[in-house]
């Protein structure tokens, strides 16, 4: 019988101006899990803790989110969180690597598997950020708040002020706007990123995510690189359209397809337990 182990979160440098906090949880082969937009590990929690039976997962803070370090003068763009996905795994020196990713972890487990294909085993892309046509296209699609507030963080000066203005009542109305039912977002998981929201630097990086939009559907350029196996999966409430869904689908060879029911874009939250059996299964 295989004893569950998790370890204390550590942080891994992997260049002078870039440093990935990250927790492994389980035994076996490795499995690296990226989270959403504006998330960090611990919103992975109830997901690792169903695939640690299985795998080694390493959960990570993508560089600038959750309380991986705040490089300011970063682009926190598509390519550079690829980078730092790429530099984590060939720093510990990973293979036969099962990503597993949501959001703009989703676009990146797709990216980091054309970039680095002799690493990686197989890919599960959870709603893919990859569709935006306009700033923070994906978050404004789920409510009017959402929309009001993340289109105004564009605009200069007032969208700083925005920005600052932040606080857990704003964070709730526009993250619900990505569940199938917005009750299923865990209170102490938004007392975490209303927590780290007031981490120096962090809304300004927050902003510059928001700005890079043009790369996240630049990210499926590369899709038709994947040589791994590639498994899609999207809640039925997710913020893409199918035209999107199956947009994505066309342009990585070979890939399948699964839709959750009574599910949002953070699915991760709100269906584990049938992301962890389509992921296993």
């Amino acid at each position: 019988m295989t004893v569950e182990t998790q370890s204390a979160p550590k942080l891994l440098k992997i260049s002078d101006t870039l440093s990935i906090r990250y927790q492994t949880t389980g035994n076996g082969p490795p499995l690296v899990l990226m989270h959403t937009i504006r998330t960090q590990l611990e919103y992975l929690r109830g997901l690792a803790a169903l695939l640690s039976p299985s795998y080694t997962v390493y959960a990570i803070d993508l560089p600038g989110h959750g309380h991986s370090p705040i490089d300011p003068r970063a682009s926190f763009d598509e390519p550079y969180f690829r980078q730092g996905v790429i530099g984590f795994i060939e720093k510990l020196d990973l293979s036969d690597v099962t990503l597993v990713g949501e959001s703009i972890g989703g676009a990146l487990a797709l990216t980091v598997a054309a970039a680095i294909p002799q690493r990686v085993k197989q890919v599960f892309a959870i709603n893919p950020y990859d569709y935006e046509t306009r700033y923070g296209d994906g978050i404004r699609r789920g409510n009017w708040f959402a929309n009001f507030i993340i289109g105004s963080l564009q605009v200069p000066l007032l969208g700083a002020f925005n920005a600052s203005m932040e606080n857990k009542m704003v964070l709730n109305k526009i993250m619900s706007g990505g569940y199938h039912d917005p009750r299923k977002l865990p209170p102490d998981l938004l007392e975490e990123f209303d927590r780290v929201a007031h981490r120096p630097g962090y809304k300004r990086a927050a902003r510059k995510v928001l700005a890079g939009w043009r790369s996240w559907s630049k990210a499926r350029d590369h899709y038709r690189e994947i040589t791994a196996p590639v498994t899609l999966i999207y809640g039925d409430s997710d913020w893409s359209r199918l035209d999107e869904r199956e947009r994505t689908r066309a342009e990585i060879p070979h890939a399948r397809m699964f839709t959750l029911k009574n599910t949002g874009h953070f699915s991760a939250i709100e269906n584990p337990s049938d992301l962890a059996r389509t992921i296993l299964g």
